[in-house]
């Protein structure tokens, strides 16, 4: 009998899970990248300060203003913190809970009192006073037999990685934000000056003009058109300047400064170099994207919730016990005949509760489901992100190569028709026609730098930027 009691507290210490053991979803990676990298690029993975790649001073320096000053990155700590609390919280039924109480009761009989139990009671005519004094520690504690506690305590924890998963994608999407917002700046930089040098290319030409109206050898047509053409460039300045000043005070926010805060003198998009990155291998992609892992550790949670659920059919068992002193003298306080004690346990079953529990524990299949979808989502859309980005980062070289053979050709264009107008050769309209056609192939390709530089951010990006797994 006594084996038999043994064996059954350790049973009931050791505890059983309701739940089933968490298996990952099925997501089977590819075994190749359809949109390999360019045959330049060595295949790896990105380090943890990727941006350094491009040879940025002022790139490097409001990076790490960010993860000092960024809103965003700051709320995502705090809510790491929060999560952090709640799997302390919810792992504290896992022990027994321990009270202690002291009290101190003066009181005082009512002089009024009579006793009914003696029919010559005579009233009290001389108030009693007495004491009472007693300390006390209580414990309870909940039986985990059915995993219950555990299931709940490691929900919370994979709440808690979750968020912490979160917090890397946030700090991914920060710089990945500020790198964008300061090349977009660069471009606009650049295809402002650009515009500048048009026009005052095209005011030369419009006073070369001028004279040779005053010399009779233009005439007014010529002029109009010429003036047009300036009108024109000037007025494509206005939404230039108006977007780059969007993005600076973009920029400011991401840095967690007020706009008139920030002072930034942009480089040029020359002086940056054009990393060549290439990712590892796709079944490596997974470790490397913390999105992914926050889908994951969500469905183990929801998992975990689901054994919590399950639990509650089953009977719930309750432990206390209490011992303390109690006296009403204070000098006998401490006394083995001041001494009380007293143990209690109770058991509690459910029997009807007309279909809640287990509409809580569907509630929390279901949830367990459209989790598993959302994590197979996530694996898909990881790959995908990457072959976009190589696509991306592949066709933006190529349109910058052309773009550049394109500028040179209607430079030379150009060149060639002012010389012939200087000679008499040709007429304004020529140079006209090569003068657009060169500031709309400097335009197009400042705007292709811009699209391969930020390709190659948004390539880095998809790759997890340098975050991985532990």
């Amino acid at each position: 009998m006594k084996k038999v009691s043994v064996a059954l507290a350790v049973l009931l210490l050791s505890g059983c899970s309701v739940g089933d053991p968490y298996v990952r979803p099925e997501a089977k990676p590819p075994a190749a990248w359809k949109n390999p990298a360019s045959p330049q690029a060595q295949a790896a993975w990105p380090s943890a300060e990727w941006w350094r790649a491009f040879g940025s001073v002022r790139l490097d320096e409001m990076m790490a203003q960010a993860v000092k000053t960024n809103f965003d990155l700051a709320a995502a700590m705090a809510r790491v913190r929060q999560a952090d609390a709640q799997a302390t919280i919810a792992g504290a039924p896992l022990l027994p809970s321990l009270s202690g109480s002291a009290g101190v009761t003066r009181s005082r009989s009512s002089m009024a009192a009579s006793s009914s139990s003696s029919s010559s009671a005579r009233p009290i005519t001389k108030a009693t006073h007495s004491t009472s004094t007693n300390t006390l520690l209580s414990a309870s504690y909940e039986v985990d037999f059915w995993g219950k506690n555990t299931a709940a305590a490691g929900a919370a924890e994979a709440a808690a990685q979750a968020s912490r998963f979160d917090q890397q994608t946030v700090y991914l999407t920060v710089h990945s934000s500020i790198a964008t917002t300061y090349f977009d700046i660069l471009g606009l930089q650049e295809r402002l000056r650009l515009a500048r040098e048009s026009i005052t290319n095209s005011e030369s030409v419009l006073a070369v003009i001028r004279d040779r109206q005053m010399a009779g050898t233009a005439t007014s047509l010529d002029v109009t058109q010429q003036e047009s053409v300036v009108v024109g460039q000037r007025a494509a300045l206005p939404p230039l300047e108006q977007q780059m000043r969007q993005d600076f005070n973009a920029l400011a926010i991401l840095l967690g400064r007020m706009p008139e805060e920030l002072t930034l003198v942009p480089e040029r998009l020359d002086d940056l170099r054009l990393p060549i990155p290439a990712p590892g291998l796709p079944s490596e992609l997974l470790m490397r994207r913390p999105d992914v892992q926050a889908a994951e550790a969500q469905l183990r949670a929801a998992n975990a919730d689901v054994a919590v659920a399950r639990a509650a059919w089953f009977p719930s068992i309750q432990l206390t016990a209490q011992t303390g002193f109690q006296s009403l003298d204070l000098l006998r306080m401490m006394r083995h005949d001041s001494l009380l004690w007293s143990v209690a346990s109770s058991l509690t079953q459910p029997i009807f509760d007309n279909g809640k529990i287990a509409g809580t524990v569907e509630q929390k299949r279901a949830r367990f489901d459209e989790l598993a979808q959302t994590y197979r989502k996530a694996v898909v859309s990881s790959f995908s992100d990457v072959e976009n980005a190589l696509i991306a980062v592949e066709k933006t070289a190529e349109a910058v190569t052309a773009q550049k053979l394109a500028e040179s050709t209607a430079r030379r264009g150009f060149e060639i028709a002012q010389a012939q107008m200087a000679g008499g050769i040709v007429d304004v309209t020529s140079v006209l026609n090569t003068q657009k056609t060169l500031f709309s192939s400097q335009d197009a390709l400042a705007q292709a730098r811009l699209l391969h530089l930020q390709a190659l951010v948004g390539l880095y990006k998809a790759m997890g930027g340098g975050w991985q797994a532990q």
